[in-house]
């Protein structure tokens, strides 16, 4: 008897030590459902390890989700259904999620079936992310990747990417309008005192001193086609911005002082062609002549439209010497009049024209508009063909341009060369939206509903995949400005126009598309600032 009695104590010492262990209930925990996921966010600093179970009847029974250690995570919940009444516990590991206790812990959300515009909306929204919440905090500067292994780098390119991705952004009211105009005129406050060359910015800066960062042992001073990036972007702004308050009259006035800084002629060599790179130190020892259909038109653009150091409009011309300016060919039946082989990374297409609009830009060389078109839908229909029998490529599944890749670092997956490997890189497709939207709307629904749970995360779509590997390393969970930017911009442009017309409507580049030739389009808005 006495034993049974030492035992019962003991059980009974046992369940009231567990019921008295002590916890910390995080200071919040939020949830909020989409479609075919659920964001959960919990305040973690101590990064404890967490269990996340969902119920779908109410709090009944709950089925284990995750263990993270994180402030986060996203749940992709289409093996539970759709339209879904969920019940989410994030509670420390091992606590019993049906104690009451684990009630403490609990938060409720709703997931609803989208339609196409709130699925671009959510892509849109994700993607800016990256320039809002992930710029350095500091100078606004987006970082060059979320992946740096040579520590605070910023990168001017994917930064005036980023500024139109804000602006877009401000227009859908996705952040505080004040929050927005902070960051733009963080980054001009930054662009104000970093190092310049001739009035061009550099490829990469170190964030927290404004100096360079080398791109490559004689890349250390001006990029030209990366200033570019960047004055499409401050242009952007500038229009976006003009007739705002007084606070954003003068940021415009900064820009103006910026744009009107850079020596564009300079970067001639007193010659008949642009030069990609100028070092203080090396000079022009690169020689990198700016010519081919490429991603560099902009900058030829830009430099005719300069108020203050123009080139001649014959400069242009040499814009065309090269072995990839006239194409001519046709690919599986689709004709192509200029550029590489199969077109070249996708990228050509988006760089460019995220401000210049490619409706009813024409020249002597070509239908900018059929042109890029017809780019897009030459990669569909390569993916469709797969003539290496790649794992994972479809009509609706597909994207070859420049990012990281999961069995080779960085390159171009150029269709037509051993580049091409299968690797799919979703900022190729999901930015060509406005060129064919028939025919990428079902990507953009195959990569969030079948492949989300793999290849999307906190800044939307990881920068590449591939599906032929071995499952724990198809993808690269990574992302870069550069391929990051042009996905809200575009997504923007196929739903309003707004990049195009705020671009178009600067009259420093009418008057420099008209010195080059071109013809063009221009949609009048008042103001958009709300």
């Amino acid at each position: 008897m006495t034993k049974f009695l030492s035992i019962a104590f003991f059980l009974t010492f046992c369940v009231a030590s567990l019921q008295s262990q002590k916890y910390v209930v995080p200071g919040y925990i939020k949830a909020r459902g989409y479609d075919a996921h659920v964001k959960l966010t919990f305040d973690n600093p101590d990064a404890f390890t967490y269990d996340i179970y969902a119920s779908t009847n109410g709090g009944k029974t709950f089925i284990m989700r995750a263990e993270t250690s994180g402030d986060d995570y996203l749940d992709f919940v289409n093996d539970l259904g759709r339209n879904l009444s969920l019940v989410y516990r994030v509670v420390p590991k091992g606590m019993n999620v049906l104690s009451k206790d684990a009630e403490k812990f609990q938060v409720k959300a709703q997931t609803h079936v989208f339609t196409d515009e709130e699925l671009l909306d959510m892509v849109q929204k994700y993607t800016t992310r990256y320039f809002f919440n992930y710029a350095d905090p500091d100078c606004g500067m987006a970082r060059e990747r979320n992946n740096n292994p040579n520590g605070n780098i910023v990168t001017t390119g994917g930064t005036g990417f980023g500024i139109m991705a804000l602006i877009a952004a401000d227009h859908r009211g996705y952040f505080p309008h004040e929050a927005v105009f902070h960051k733009i005129d963080q980054i001009v406050t930054f662009l104000q005192k970093a190092d310049r060359f001739h009035g061009a910015w550099a490829h990469w800066y170190n964030g927290n001193t404004g100096k360079v960062f080398n791109f490559s042992k004689y890349d250390n001073g001006g990029d030209l086609v990366e200033t570019a990036y960047m004055i499409e972007g401050l242009l952007t702004a500038r229009q976006y911005y003009q007739d705002g308050n007084a606070e954003e009259q003068a940021l415009c006035q900064r820009i103006t002082k910026l744009w009107e800084g850079v020596d564009w002629n300079w970067y001639t060599q007193g010659t008949d062609s642009l030069y990609w790179h100028w070092s203080p130190t090396y000079g022009f020892k690169l020689n990198h002549r700016i010519t081919g259909f490429d991603e560099t038109m902009i900058t030829y653009v830009l430099a005719a439209s300069s108020p203050t150091h123009p080139i001649r409009p014959e400069v242009f011309k040499c814009y065309s010497i090269s072995s990839y300016f006239y194409n001519g060919k046709s690919y599986f039946g689709i004709p192509l009049a200029l550029g590489m082989p199969y077109g070249g990374p996708l990228f050509f297409c988006h760089y460019s024209f995220l401000g210049m609009n490619p409706h009813g830009l024409v020249d002597k060389n070509a239908n900018y508009w059929t042109l890029n078109r017809n780019h897009v839908l030459i990669q569909r229909a390569y993916a469709i063909a797969n003539p290496k029998h790649e794992a994972g490529l479809s009509k609706d599944s597909w994207g070859f341009t420049s990012s990281d890749d999961p069995l080779d670092g960085y390159t171009s997956h150029q269709l037509g060369t051993n580049e091409e490997n299968g690797t799919i890189s979703p900022t190729a497709a999901l930015a060509s939206l406005p060129y064919a939207p028939k025919e990428i709307l079902p990507v953009y629904r195959h990569f969030y509903y079948d492949l989300g749970k793999k290849i999307f995360g906190p800044y939307g779509f990881y920068d590449a995949f591939n599906l032929g590997l071995v499952q724990g390393q198809q993808v690269v969970h990574s992302y870069l400005a550069i391929d990051e930017g042009p996905i809200p911009v575009m997504i923007e442009n196929y739903r309003s126009g707004l990049l195009w017309n705020l671009f178009m409507q600067n009259k420093d580049i009418q008057l420099g598309l008209k010195k080059l030739g071109f013809q063009f389009q221009i949609k009048q808005e008042s103001s958009y600032v709300q």
